[in-house]
């Protein structure tokens, strides 16, 4: 501990994963290693007087050579370019300690200073403590793992690691464990070294990816089956920060996002026919741009955008959508134009009272720190920083995304380099000790808990004895992944939601499941989505601690209504359902769905009437036709 001085180049050797925070692949390294004496936390820092003038960035490691997960990053900080990064080491356990040239201003044949020592980081004689944990398991994978989505349609989330022109999948199994594809995309323009998002943006049932590279986007598009996938890209020079995919102008295709870092942003508009427009302008005119977020700030059923500003303009912007792609810059009004410099922000509904609050999280302290923001219900938001819990923080990062981390049925934050702040569900978090760097996630193993992947590492969420519920969006009429939609569960801990988001944090892709903790309730009163479409589902009294697969307008009232093609007799039906139809075909097949969205029936209209007396008592969807020109109609059976 104390002061150390970097002697000489280290060398090449590329640590892997390289991507705690990201790499150009050019990169020379400085390795140190550290071994804890004890469990306490630390402090590493190049802000020191001999270094004045430098810009430096590290990295810290653990596990094994060939197998190392992100602790943490230190980048800017401090009102300069030197770096400083904060984490909780455990006893005996050795760290390695990298830094490298990514920012150019290092002449790696000279001393470079740096300070190793024990700090308080949650006030003073307050230790954070370990109060989730979780299992490492290695997995065999290399390059970029920052995407955790399901790739095949089976709504299991898998894991994705991208190296060159390679996609290497990891399709998890309905028994937890993982079947490995590897697939060549052809020549890629760039790679995924600022973000990654996920989607599907042909509707063909696949989801396709969204890479943000240093000097344009590359989209990876799966084929019809999903056995292969290839790249497009436009020529234009965007240098990448944050990447979405997201129903820009409500039309019923996903479209795609991508923050410019020194120049308006910049988005893909879908045509229909897997054309991606070109558009920059509209969305955020300066540069600065870093971490976008598309999210129902005002409860109008459609997703405004948040974008967490650093650099030459560090003031964050607020974008409501006024609908049909028209969308009104109001961070000034609602008192969300914070200045700090931030990277991403974590937005979520912290205190279960119906409407989306955010968590902005510092990436450096010269201009102000962490933020927390009450969302007044009134398209406003109040500065609830002071006695949140966030104020003692000290470390900062860039990467800060929302979840139920513990299923209380409270949502966390996982971010401020690299912790865990545990809502304790009075708009006040408890800090706890987070072992790899921010991380994508996804429920890897089925259980209902979230798991993350950091690096070629699973690392499994020990917490069990909560309950919960998870929700897939299908859809029809909206964007086939149902991104954008809202959702909210209600039970006695209230009324959670969520939007259906494509990419969080800075970097990474997590699910698109939508996963809800219950704590200790037992059963759920309703769940209620409202789908971009503007189409409404009511699912009453699901099953918990399952999965359920919705597929928009299957139970909607409205949509039977507007349709006038189908009807269903009787309803609720015991034995035998009679059908009728105006204006479809005897030979027009039927299809029926149980509220998981699982096909239980297939036929022809022709035949009238189906037999039902061996169906499980519940709600079913009976569907005729395809697209959006389908006719559906629900009825339960007793």
């Amino acid at each position: 501990m104390g002061i150390n001085t970097t002697v000489q180049l280290s060398g090449s050797d590329v640590p892997e994963p390289a991507n705690c925070m990201f790499v150009q692949g050019d990169e020379m390294y400085l390795w140190y290693y550290f071994i804890a004496p004890y469990d306490t936390a630390y402090q590493i820092t190049t802000n020191l007087t001999a270094n004045t003038g430098l810009d430096t960035r590290l990295s810290v490691y653990s596990g094994v050579c060939g197998s190392l997960g992100c602790v943490i990053s230190g980048d800017d900080g401090n009102g300069n370019f030197l770096s400083t990064a904060i984490f909780q080491a455990e006893a005996n356990v050795m760290y390695y300690i990298v830094f490298d040239s990514y920012w150019g201003t290092l002449d790696f044949t000279m001393p470079l200073e740096f300070e190793i020592a024990e700090v308080e980081i949650n006030g003073p004689g307050d230790p954070v403590g370990e109060l989730i944990t979780f299992t490492p398991t290695p997995i065999i994978g290399s390059g970029y793992s920052e995407c955790v989505v399901d790739m095949n349609g089976d709504f299991l989330d898998d894991i994705v690691f991208v190296n060159g022109s390679t996609l290497d999948i990891h399709y998890q199994q309905a028994d937890g464990t993982y079947d490995n594809s590897t697939y060549n995309m052809g020549a890629v323009t760039h790679d995924p070294s600022w973000s990654l998002a996920a989607g599907d943006l042909d509707g063909n049932g696949y989801n396709d990816l969204l890479f943000g590279g240093g000097s344009g986007a590359s989209f990876i598009w799966a084929n019809d089956d999903g056995t292969g996938y290839s790249e497009t890209s436009s020529d234009e020079y965007i240098f990448s920060q944050r990447t979405n995919m997201i129903d820009i102008n409500n039309d019923g295709h996903l479209d795609a996002f991508v923050c410019h870092d020194v120049d308006a942003n910049v988005f893909y508009l879908n045509d229909g026919n897997n054309n991606l427009v070109y558009n920059q302008g509209g969305l955020g005119e300066n540069a600065g741009n870093y971490g976008s977020v598309w999210i129902d700030y005002d409860n109008d059923c459609d997703m405004d955008l948040f974008i967490a500003k650093c650099g030459s303009d560090n003031i964050d912007q607020l974008h409501r959508n006024d609908g049909n792609g028209v969308f009104t810059s109001v961070a000034a009004a609602a008192g969300i134009n914070d200045g700090s410099e931030t990277w991403s922000s974590a937005w979520a509904d912290y205190d279960n009272d119906g409407d989306m609050d955010a968590f902005i999280g510092a990436s450096s302290d010269w201009n102000g720190s962490h933020k927390f923001y009450l969302n007044n219900g009134d398209g406003t938001f109040t500065n609830i920083t002071e006695g949140s819990g966030f104020e003692d923080i000290e470390t900062m990062g860039i990467e800060n995304m929302p979840g139920d981390f513990n299923n209380d049925g409270w949502v966390d934050v996982l971010g401020l380099g690299s912790m865990f702040m545990l809502n304790n569900g009075d708009m006040t978090f408890t800090p706890s000790t987070c072992p790899f760097y921010p991380a994508p996630y996804g429920d890897l193993d089925n259980d209902g808990y979230l798991d993350f992947v950091s690096g070629s590492t699973i690392y499994y969420n020990n917490e069990e004895g909560k309950n919960w519920i998870k929700v897939n969006t299908i859809g029809t009429e909206s964007n086939k992944n149902g991104i954008g939609a809202r959702i909210t569960v209600t039970s006695a801990l209230g009324s959670q939601i969520r939007d259906v988001r494509s990419a969080q944090g800075f970097s990474s892709m997590q699910t698109l499941t939508a996963h809800f903790g219950l704590g200790t309730d037992t059963e759920i009163q309703s769940i209620h989505i409202c789908w971009p479409s503007g189409i409404e589902d009511v699912i009453n009294t699901p099953d918990i601690n399952t999965t359920i697969n919705v597929t928009e307008g299957m139970t909607s009232s409205v949509r039977e209504q507007s349709a006038l093609t189908l009807s269903v007799y009787p309803n609720p039906v015991t034995g035998m359902i009679r059908i009728e139809s105006d204006n479809l075909t005897s030979n027009d097949e039927i299809r029926i769905m149980n509220l998981q969205g699982a096909v239980v029936y297939t036929g022809i209209l022709g035949q009238k009437q189906i037999n039902v007396s061996s169906f499980a008592s519940g709600l079913y969807m009976i569907e005729a036709g395809e697209g959006i020109n389908a006719s559906r109609a629900t009825f339960i059976k007793e």
